[in-house]
């Protein structure tokens, strides 16, 4: 099973990704947890470069193409092997990522990048994709100060990032869910569990 969670920067991702990870270890799976860019040597050069090196100059189709390298060499590397050893991957961030941040708010043509995204994965989908969605004034407030260089771009960017993860999630995987992220974290993790538990029955051969 190969579960991937996005969504606007201050959603409360990484929490819910915890909360998840220990849900499912508590059923007995095997899990593993990624980074998208990073959880490889080649990802984490690359995640320096793109959201701590501000004084390297970056165009945006250079950008998209960096995180499509990083990718490449995490499927390769780490989730390919995972997933073919029986584990469950859950990852922080895929291709939809890429498509929504480059594309929707960075002016980049969509269908490019999804083509693109074909070729850097090998044709690898997630099984599921969680997208938690928050108002844009709420997560930018969430995200403060300390900011990388993809949170300084600020609200107009983001209300579009926001609008191409509602747009583009279907395409991201067979199973979708968009969870609202405003109510507190438990009650965000039980919807997701929720969704796991009765909305996906034709998952249950993936689950082993």
């Amino acid at each position: 099973m190969f579960i991937s969670v996005d969504g606007i920067d201050g959603a409360g991702k990484s929490t819910q990704m915890d909360l998840l990870e220990a849900w499912l270890g508590a059923r007995g799976y095997e899990v593993v947890r990624f980074r998208d860019p990073g959880a490889t040597q080649l990802g984490e050069a690359v995640r320096e470069i793109l959201l701590h090196r501000e004084e390297i100059p970056i165009a945006m189709r250079s950008e998209m193409l960096l995180y499509m390298a990083a990718r490449a060499q995490l499927v390769d590397e780490q989730i390919r092997p995972a997933l073919e050893s029986g584990k469950t991957v859950l990852c922080d961030r895929f291709l939809l990522a890429n498509v929504v941040y480059q594309g929707c708010a960075g002016g980049l043509d969509v269908e490019a990048i999804w083509q693109v995204g074909q070729i850097a994965t090998g044709g690898l989908k997630p099984d599921v994709t969680i997208v938690f969605d928050l108002d844009t004034a709420i997560a930018l407030h969430r995200v403060g100060t300390g900011q990388d260089r993809l949170e300084k771009r600020g609200f107009e960017y983001f209300e579009k990032v926001r609008q191409g993860f509602l747009d583009q999630v279907t395409r991201a995987s067979n199973h979708t869910i968009v969870v609202d992220a405003s109510p507190s974290p438990e009650v965000v993790h039980e919807c997701v569990v929720e969704y796991l538990n009765l909305e996906c029955d034709d998952l249950s051969p993936l689950w082993g």
